[in-house]
């Protein structure tokens, strides 16, 4: 076991010593029963990832190749994503589920020399000319003995590890170790890139946010978390669902994985969380062994935070704020929602997402859509004014890869750190929680007021017919934008009382200063969302057909 102690594998290893005989990974059958599931140990996981990764080296994958990740959660994930990071190689993290045109224009940017995959991902390589004129490695982890077209092939690959004396490189915590890409869902994804460092700072805030503990055991719901599980001694199952589309999971496959395999931990997207606490509350399911839930990538419904807590026999639902550059950023748990927050939400206060963790400091400074080079405190405006919100620490990323001009919009430099600006607007209260208020670039700019998308959107979100809205701005015959509310209605609800709903809903609009301007209000079937959590509202798209229907 020879992983240096920088390198954000050596967090798996140091497990692999302490725990060998623990399981570390549980890989269950898509369409078997989880009683079926292979089950692998820290030290086969620690042993697998040094024969990779000494066969990566080499193949050519040494310190600084970029490569490409496609492979579903699972023993090979694991074993090939920690052999690539001893290796000293750079985990390119794209999600299929995010589309064709800008996963190509992802692999376009990210110029990759390698490129891991499951056979079917390097069909679609082919198909689609995927990196075609940077790849140079091509690693399947096909069966087979020999591999096509240049392939390298899993069998291979263990076969060089194993008759190879190449030596593991020794990383500094500031070397690569992954390019994440944003989910492209309010601009074009960007790749955030996070050190070894900066992963090894993300491991000790979610033990420390969360109180996870070694022994426990995660179902993965959501890939990009699935790497921190071993690093905090946790037992990994991935879910038997489609990774690329959480909101069309089967909640009862969710929940027989949740009771058979005794999962303690379980982090998922809002729209999953919703198909899970809506089953499990119809068929009054409890989750005895569930010690704590953890949602983010959207706000999550109190009503969904209501069931799960339900469900749960004395866990505890956390619902962290943060981002692909910065995560996490500050965290609040369902019961302070439920008994203190909601009421300020539902009255246009903004989605309470909590204080910062450990380690974060956090600014609200005036809004500017213009890049800031340099810190100043001037910048903050006083608690209680809705702001941008800009965050420094060990866990935010301090670039994205090859866009020059994204960085210098998203980072402030102040002295020997630098703040990195969420694109998000919030307010700070008396108690140092912050209130999320929405996109910055999703507010609507009207003469003489501004409109913010979670405030407005919470006075109607209460109405018992609505499922959810969205607020959009649209031009007027004079070129001004104007305040206008889509909303969706929930499903047991006839479109024959859209009058009567929307009469109410312009009432409510008319009790409160921040939206009697709001004299639009469009019904519509289904909302367009991201791809990566199905939950946040592509409110752009919104925009364009709510502007086209009012002409």
């Amino acid at each position: 076991m020879t992983s240096k102690g920088t390198n954000f594998a050596s967090q798996m290893t140091r497990m692999a010593l302490r725990r060998p005989l623990a399981t570390a990974v549980i890989s269950p059958r898509l369409f078997g029963s989880p009683e079926k599931a292979s089950r692998y140990s820290y030290q086969q996981l620690e042993e697998e990832t040094e024969i990779l990764a000494r066969g990566l080296l080499e193949i050519g994958i040494a310190p600084g190749v970029r490569s490409i990740f496609m492979i579903r959660p699972g023993f090979e994930f694991f074993g090939l994503a920690f052999a690539l990071l001893k290796a000293g190689g750079v985990l390119v993290g794209v999600d299929p589920g995010m589309g064709r045109r800008s996963l190509t224009q992802c692999l376009r940017e990210a110029a990759p020399q390698a490129f891991i995959g499951v056979p079917a991902a390097h069909v679609f390589r082919r198909m689609f000319g995927w990196a075609k004129d940077t790849l140079q490695i091509l690693v399947s982890t096909s069966s087979r003995r020999a591999g096509r077209g240049g392939l390298v092939t899993l069998s291979a690959l263990r076969e060089l590890g194993r008759g190879s004396n190449q030596s593991l490189p020794d990383l500094s915590g500031g070397d690569p170790a992954i390019i994440a890409f944003t989910s492209g869902s309010t601009g074009p994804p960007k790749g955030a890139v996070y050190s070894h460092a900066l992963l090894n700072a993300q491991v000790e805030a979610l033990r420390d946010t969360f109180g996870i503990e070694e022994g426990e055991r995660d179902l993965v719901t959501f890939p990009h978390f699935a790497l921190f599980a071993p690093g905090l001694g946790a037992t990994v199952a991935p879910a038997r669902m489609d990774f690329a589309r959480p909101g069309r999971a089967i909640p009862s496959w969710i929940v027989r994985d949740l009771r058979d395999l005794r999962i303690t931990n379980l982090f998922a997207s809002p729209a999953l969380l919703s198909r899970i606490a809506r089953y499990g509350s119809e068929r009054g399911i409890q989750l005895p062994d569930l010690r704590r839930v953890v949602s983010a990538g959207a706000p999550v419904p109190a009503e969904v935070v209501s069931r799960i807590r339900a469900m749960m026999e004395g866990g505890t639902v956390y619902t962290p704020y943060g981002a692909t550059e910065a995560l996490p950023v500050t965290c609040i748990t369902g019961e302070e929602i439920l008994t203190e927050t909601q009421a300020r939400t539902e009255d246009g206060g903004g989605i309470c997402v909590g204080r910062p963790v450990r380690g974060i400091e956090l600014r609200v400074i005036r809004i500017t859509d213009r890049p800031i080079e340099v810190w100043s405190d001037d910048l903050e405006v006083p608690a209680g004014e809705i702001g941008e919100i800009a965050v420094a620490g060990a866990v935010v990323s301090p670039t994205y890869f090859n866009r020059a001009e994204a960085t210098a919009q998203a980072k402030i430099a102040a002295g020997g750190k630098q703040f990195h600006r969420m694109g998000d607007l919030g307010t700070l209260d008396s108690d140092g929680r912050l209130w999320f208020c929405g996109r910055k670039n999703q507010r609507v700019s009207a003469p003489g007021a501004e409109y913010y998308t979670i405030p407005v959107e919470a006075v109607f979100n209460s109405h018992p017919d609505v499922l959810r809205s969205a607020l959009v701005g649209v031009r007027d015959d004079a070129g001004h934008r104007r305040p206008v509310l889509c909303v969706q209605l929930r499903k047991r609800v006839s479109a024959s009382r859209w009058a009567a709903i929307r009469r109410d809903l312009l009432a409510r609009a008319a009790e409160r200063p921040g939206t009697t301007a709001i004299q639009d209000i469009l019904r519509r079937r289904r909302f367009p969302v991201d791809r990566r959590h199905n939950a946040k509202i592509i409110r752009e798209d919104l925009a364009v057909w709510a502007e086209r229907h009012l002409r």
